[in-house]
């Protein structure tokens, strides 16, 4: 920003002064003062759209150039100079509203596993990840995240994959479970044997696709460049034109800076700066104008599933009770012993349990990491846990299992009270309340295809799309396959926005033509790599930011054609001799302001949303959520009665 405010500084110097010298009489200075600015801050801007003229780039610069040497060749400074300051002022608006470059690979290599812990002779030896090699032993500890990609050889843990998967539910580790670099181990140690260097795993395949993918990615092109495209060689046409006709250079001058594209140079950057401050209003970020102009022209919209369409966290769905077992005493006993349990679902069922009444203490707890959890409560022996380990826990599991495994969840817990199986609890992901209506406000903005790119099994991911009214869906997709889906789209004409929330959505986020993250608790390596960053736990605003986006771009086009067709007006002036360079210069200023005038409405709330901005566009939100998550846990309560 610095280096765009420095000409445009020094142009206002130049004015000022010159301003100053004529006011005292000193017009010859005045004029040399001018001069001096036009060349000195006029010869960067000329230069560098000749370069890129031979670089076959033909943008709004063409005109302002050709005015800025006009200027110069026929002594008109004053109009030169008025020529610079509009360019390099529409220029650092634009830099402005470019913002700042995404910091998602230096984020995802400064999150990467740093060290290893090899086993060698019976010690263990810390070693730098980059060291591991192929066969080596490793020692992975509670909470340390894998190094490399191997197999486990012994012990017993839980490991969550989220990072790579997106998946919530932990996956267990025991001999023989193929682990990736990037996991993070649960509460169990374990040993491993390594199947690649650091370098060649799972985790830094997905660095290099968000490098790749954004050293890929072609810049957009500018809308005032697409308008350029036409505006530019009429101008010059009409300007060869009166020269030919009249022989009289000034008025070629004239037509030029009469229509020097300010509009195009100032309409577009304003607005989208006016955008992005609607947006940051409502807790969006949006990074830079590209983004929004990718927004308005999207027709294809992509999703995660976990924390993106869903919750992202699991709710207990579904209950089946053994005959004779009164449900809420298994309730109860079963959040007894859960509640000294690690496990993600124990947590789940400790929180529902416990907002109706307390828990019975539990005694005597022995946790089998990655199977169960068993304890006394009430005199009764009670034991929590997979199928597996209910089954080595309850003598009539065979028999009563086949009559409670009813549902198609996924995730469930057995319960086993006394060595007889009680119930089976069944757990599934909360769909987000607010999806429908969101998804409604896309197609009605244009999007007319929607998919579900998901790393869950493909028969989840499609009970999670019928639900929500997508019909295309992908599952046991990983981090590369997302991005390669998304290339495919690109290449077939589509313009995509992929909406995620984890490092698995990174390289998809990274492909995409417009990305957006949905970063109310935290968010991290998926917000570097997307254009905009949803701050609230509201999936709503994916569609209001492709208003935004939207309105911001239509009132951006209102402004260039208003500012194009009184510049064209001018010109035909120009044209007859009626209006000279410096009169020219002085009305193009007029035109200016009433294009950033109009520009500056995209800032400006519409009225229809004043209310939401008041009721639930606070980012604490405190109470809003807190009664939102009051209501979910109340139905949560209803269904699993």
């Amino acid at each position: 920003m610095r280096t765009r405010l420095i000409p445009l500084v020094g142009t206002v110097a130049f004015l000022a002064a010159g301003a100053i010298a004529a006011a005292v009489g000193e017009r010859a200075t005045a004029r040399i003062i001018w001069m001096a600015g036009v060349v000195v801050m006029g010869a960067p801007l000329v230069f560098r759209t000749i370069t890129g003229a031979f670089a076959g780039r033909f943008a709004t610069d063409v005109v302002a150039s050709l005015s800025i040497v006009g200027a110069v060749a026929l002594n008109q400074p004053l109009a030169g100079l008025v020529i610079v300051l509009m360019q390099t002022g529409g220029e650092a608006l634009e830099h402005y509203a470019e913002g700042r470059a995404s910091a998602a690979v230096r984020a995802l290599e400064s999150a990467a596993p740093r060290i290893a812990h090899r086993l060698r002779d019976g010690d263990v030896v810390d070693i730098p990840a980059s060291a591991v090699d192929i066969s080596d032993q490793l020692l992975i500890r509670p909470g340390d995240v894998i190094p490399c990609d191997g197999v486990v050889l012994e012990g017993d843990s839980e490991l969550n994959t989220s990072s790579l998967t997106g998946e919530a539910r932990p996956v267990p580790a025991e001999a023989g479970t193929p682990v990736m670099s990037g996991m993070i181990n649960g509460f169990g140690s374990f040993t491993m044997r390594a199947t690649a260097p650091a370098e060649q795993s799972q985790y830094a395949r997905i660095v290099e696709l968000v490098r790749s993918a954004q050293a890929s990615k072609a810049p957009l092109q500018r809308l005032a460049d697409r308008y350029a495209i036409w505006f530019t060689p009429i101008t010059v046409g009409l300007c060869a034109v009166a020269v030919w006709i009249t022989g009289d250079w000034l008025r070629a001058l004239a037509i030029l800076v009469v229509a020097t594209p300010c509009p195009l140079i100032l309409a577009t950057p304003v607005a989208i700066i006016g955008g992005i401050n609607r947006a940051a209003k409502r807790f969006i970020i949006i990074r830079n104008g590209g983004a929004l102009e990718a927004l308005n022209a999207i027709n294809v919209a992509a999703f995660d599933k976990t924390g993106t369409l869903t919750i992202g966290k699991p709710h207990l769905a579904r209950v089946e009770v053994a005959p004779g077992v009164d449900r809420e005493t298994m309730l109860r006993y079963a959040a007894a012993v859960e509640e000294r349990s690690s496990h993600l679902l124990a947590r789940v069922l400790v929180d529902v349990v416990k907002a109706n009444e307390a828990l019975p203490p539990a005694a005597d707890i022995v946790e089998a990491p990655g199977k169960g959890v068993k304890g006394i409560v009430d005199g009764h022996t009670v034991a929590v846990g997979s199928r597996a380990y209910a089954q080595s826990e309850a003598r009539d599991a065979a028999e009563v299992l086949p009559k409670l495994e009813r549902g198609t969840a996924t995730l469930r817990a057995y319960v086993a009270i006394d060595g007889r199986l009680a119930a089976v609890l069944e757990y599934a992901d909360e769909i987000r309340p607010d999806l429908a209506a969101s998804l409604d406000q896309l197609r009605a903005a244009g999007v007319n295809r929607f998919m579900l790119l998901s790393g869950d099994h493909t028969p989840i991911a499609h009970d999670v799309a019928a639900r929500v009214g997508i019909a295309e869906t992908h599952g046991d997709l990983t981090p590369a396959d997302k991005a390669r889906f998304i290339d495919g789209l690109r290449k077939e004409g589509a313009t995509v926005m992929m909406v995620g929330d984890g490092i698995n959505d990174a390289p998809a986020l990274s492909s995409a033509n417009v990305s957006i993250a949905l970063a109310a608790h935290g968010g991290g390596i998926a917000s570097e790599a997307a254009d905009v960053i949803v701050l609230v736990d509201a999936f709503d605003r994916v569609g209001e930011v492709k208003q935004i986006a939207d309105r911001t771009m239509r009132i951006a086009r209102q402004s260039i054609w208003a500012g194009l067709g009184l510049s064209g007006v001018g010109m035909i002036f120009a044209a007859f001799g009626a209006l000279p360079p410096i009169a020219g210069a002085a009305i193009q200023e007029v035109i200016d302001i009433a294009v950033i005038l109009n520009a500056l409405r995209t800032s400006i709330t519409p009225q229809r949303n004043d209310q939401e901005d008041g009721r639930d566009g606070r980012l604490q939100g405190d109470t809003h959520d807190g009664n939102r998550a009051a209501k979910r846990r109340s139905a949560r309560k209803r269904e699993a009665a």
